[in-house]
């Protein structure tokens, strides 16, 4: 495996190239043209000056996330065909500079949900939060400006204002859009594109929904075993895959993580691990990556993807606000940072065990 950290471009990013250099460990970033809208192609000049900007600074590229799916093709829209054109270019682009994994996501309207952005802790850290009281109180049409005040200044990933000012908009798309019907769309789009992924070995991996469950009555679908694995068989191409978030499929407390890392072995292009802390099934914050202070098993969850051979980069996910720092919530560099230096510090002890046992960990 590769550690990285996802970094938002010099423009966007509190976090530099220079502070990521300094972890231990880190040796790669996942990044994206963060300014780019859904639907949009990429410009491979864009994309080389990032590489470039990247590589200067002693890292590398290990991956893109996000390219953003355009709402019409989730929702299947007369139109959609000139969007999976565009997203195709995109892919040619990235492709021929050399990049071959991305991140993506097909949840509806909003990227992810939560309630609040800045939960103080017992330990006086801040965190990103949810309840579904919140929720099941809160407007959706009111969902940003509830936590917009919480930003630090930020654009947050799937809540950039101009997107938001269309909420209403994107509900009505949705009216007549179930489980089924996402699903429909999500395989339309795959097919469609994995020639491309084919060509230039894209690795596609898709992000689950977050958290696991219907929000605001929208349709979820990539949220457990069963719909990841027929996910998977739907489109049986080993460039369709999964960005495995432990934080994500972990809201679902029924989920198993360690077992469906193993059932999804070769099928894993990207890990995001982090930790949650749960004080009803409902109701969880994000936690510091050490196991203890959350409700994961971070060495068994690293443990299944050292035995499933897994290669892909992974990112500490998330981490808490500490030390005074003000960044996008989820993404100062402190608490990420421990985090990387504590799963790396998981994986040297979990190869060690193995080599030391003769084969058994």
């Amino acid at each position: 495996m590769e550690m990285t950290l996802r970094w938002y471009g010099s423009k966007f990013d509190t976090v530099t190239l220079k502070q990521i250099r300094q972890i231990p460990g880190v040796t790669g970033v996942i990044t994206t043209l963060y300014d780019t809208a859904p639907g949009e192609v990429w410009d491979r000049g864009r994309i080389r000056a990032l590489k470039e900007e990247v590589e200067a600074s002693g890292l590398h590229i290990a991956g893109i996330e996000s390219v953003n799916i355009h709402e019409s093709i989730k929702t299947g829209q007369k139109d959609r065909d000139k969007y999976i054109e565009n997203y195709i270019k995109t892919l040619e682009n990235l492709g021929k500079e050399d990049l071959h994994l991305v991140c993506y996501n097909f949840m509806p309207v909003f990227d992810w949900t939560r309630t609040e952005l800045a939960r103080v802790r017992p330990d006086g850290s801040t965190v990103l939060a949810y309840t579904q009281k919140a929720v099941d109180d809160l407007n959706p049409e009111k969902m940003f400006e509830s936590i917009s005040g919480d930003m630090n200044g930020s654009i947050m990933p799937g809540w950039e204002p101009e997107r938001m000012e269309h909420v209403k908009e994107q509900f009505a798309m949705y009216q007549n859009i179930d489980n089924e019907k996402l699903f429909e769309n999500l395989k339309y789009f795959l097919e469609k594109i994995m020639p491309v992924c084919d060509q230039y070995e894209i690795n596609m991996a898709i992000h689950p929904d977050d958290p696991a469950w219907s929000v605001f009555g929208l349709p979820r679908i990539i949220i457990n075993k069963k719909n990841i694995l027929r996910l998977m068989a739907m489109v049986d191409n080993p460039h369709n895959g999964v960005t495995f978030c432990t934080g994500s499929f972990g809201t679902n407390l029924d989920n198993n993580l360690p077992e469906m890392i193993r059932l999804l072995k070769g099928r894993i292009h990207f890990a995001h691990i982090r930790n949650l802390k749960f004080h009803s099934p409902d109701d969880f914050e994000e936690a510091a990556h050490l196991s203890s202070d959350g409700n994961f098993d971070m060495y068994e969850i690293m443990k299944a993807l050292y035995e499933i051979g897994f290669e892909g980069p992974i990112r500490p996910d998330h981490g808490r606000m500490i030390w005074n720092e003000k960044a996008m919530p989820g993404y100062g560099l402190y608490d990420r940072a421990l985090g990387a230096a504590y799963l790396n510090g998981l994986w040297e002890a979990i190869e060690k065990c193995k080599n030391h046992a003769g084969g058994s960990i």
